[in-house]
């Protein structure tokens, strides 16, 4: 890790010690098995288990991150509120860890209910559990824009935070499709599987909470005299560099969450192996660990914003390969999600570690790096909510690919025979859908012009 050991900040700035960034990012690690585990599973939960159609499927994983577009500016208009009367965000962050209970009940669906009945009641437990993973997320990540630190070092402690939270997401993906009972699922593992991970999930978010409070105590920055609330979720939206890297975000967590839905049916029905969904998501998530410190080094020497560029392209790149499908090999497919692994840990880090900059740029009051602070909850909001949209945009673009394509819904232990149309969506779905959408995310992201100014000053 010594990527993340490297510390040139201004001489105005604190640099921050291990003990507190390793608190910060453990909160990661919980947050990382609600976005992976979900979003992994829960589609084919749905249409392979609980004989819920895809189209509706996908729209029971849709509308609830639609309020999400709502709920995610309203906590950070709370978090902001929070932050003016007692100078913290701790109690939103404790009221979200709560998350683990809805996590459990989202896969303890009642034996006797499929289709309609069953896509209703894990649509209920994903709006309470997106609600609560708001409460969390939000002024988690409002964090790197409370404190004194400068352009590198918010790149330094979003690193620690990567690099945790791709732990989470590598043993989540791996533990959660074991735990469900593999090739052999049943409603039962599914829902073993969602009360242990919770568990882990709940000590891990705790973990965070402390570090947060280390963090805050060690290097907080000074409130200025700005506004917050809604008057700064108006400057927010008039915010033209945050408005084209919220943008770009958008079309990136589309493309990432499509694929990871698109996992398990990948595996199955191009590879014809369903154990292979572990291997695919290791591929996917194991080289974050590895390259999270060379992406460091990169940001640092070609800027955050050229670095992301190259990410992009690198996505888009093995996209196109996994749509070739069996006939190109699969240690050729199995590289190409490599690929796409390293490419997703620089789209993970160099995004949010870019949002600070944008609030930092937008809230200086003088040159001395105090921050109007209270606005930095409501910016993480809009960030937040344009995150989970794209969560629900991936996975529900991926349903309507099957859907085109006249996949056929079935429960645990049947093996309907599925048209080659169907197929054909499966594969097309998984890697020529997703190398579209990260063009789009690519030229989106050149409109971002504030990266060069951002390091000047730092």
């Amino acid at each position: 890790m010594t990527g993340l050991d490297r510390r040139p900040v201004a001489a105005t700035d604190a640099t921050l010690s291990r003990g507190p960034l390793a608190g910060f990012a453990v909160g990661s690690l919980g947050m990382g098995i609600w976005v992976t585990v979900p979003g992994l599973l829960l589609l084919y939960f749905l249409t392979d288990v609980l004989a819920v159609g895809p189209w509706l499927a996908g729209l029971a994983l849709l509308l609830p991150k639609i309020a999400d577009v709502l709920l995610h500016p309203w906590v950070g208009h709370r978090a902001d509120v929070e932050q003016t009367r007692r100078g913290d965000r701790r109690r939103l962050l404790l009221l979200g860890c709560a998350l683990p209970v809805a996590f459990a009940a989202l896969f303890a669906v009642p034996g006797g209910l499929t289709g309609a009945p069953a896509a209703a009641w894990v649509a209920v437990f994903f709006v309470a559990g997106n609600l609560l993973f708001a409460a969390y997320q939000v002024p988690y990540l409002a964090t790197p824009a409370d404190l004194r630190i400068g352009y590198h070092e918010r790149t330094r402690l979003m690193a620690f935070r990567m690099v945790v939270l791709t732990l989470g997401i590598l043993v989540s993906g791996l533990l959660a499709p074991l735990l469900t009972g593999g090739d052999a699922a049943t409603r039962g593992g599914y829902q073993r599987m969602g009360v242990v991970l919770a568990g882990g999930m709940l000590v891990a978010m705790l973990v965070g909470v402390a570090g947060i409070a280390r963090l805050r105590g060690s290097a907080a920055g000074g409130v200025g005299s700005g506004h917050g609330g809604w008057r700064a979720l108006r400057t927010a939206l008039r915010d033209r560099q945050f408005r084209w890297l919220v943008a770009a975000y958008l079309a990136m967590s589309t493309t990432t969450h499509l694929v990871l839905a698109g996992v398990p049916y990948y595996a199955e029905y191009e590879l014809r192996a369903p154990g292979l969904t572990t291997v695919l998501v290791a591929a996917f998530v194991a080289p974050a660990l590895l390259v999270t410190p060379a992406w460091l080094v990169v940001a640092r020497r070609v800027g955050k914003q050229r670095a992301l560029l190259g990410a992009q392209g690198a996505f888009a790149l093995g996209s196109l390969v996994l749509a070739v499908g069996r006939p190109a090999g699969l240690p050729v497919l199995i590289g190409a999600v490599a690929v796409l692994g390293v490419a997703f840990a620089g789209m993970q880090l160099l995004p949010f570690s870019m949002l600070p900059d944008v609030i930092r740029a937008a809230t200086d009051t003088s040159g001395a790096g105090t921050t109007t602070a209270s606005g930095a909850g409501t910016y993480t909001g809009v960030w937040t909510a344009t995150e989970a949209t794209g969560a629900a945009l991936g996975p529900y673009a991926y349903a309507l690919c099957l859907a085109v394509g006249g996949f056929v819904a079935s429960t645990a232990g049947e093996s309907p025979t599925q048209p080659d149309t169907a197929l054909a969506a499966v594969r097309y779905g998984f890697g020529l859908l997703p190398a579209v959408a990260m063009l789009a995310a690519l030229l989106l992201q050149r409109r971002y012009t504030l990266d060069a100014s951002a390091r000047a000053a730092s």
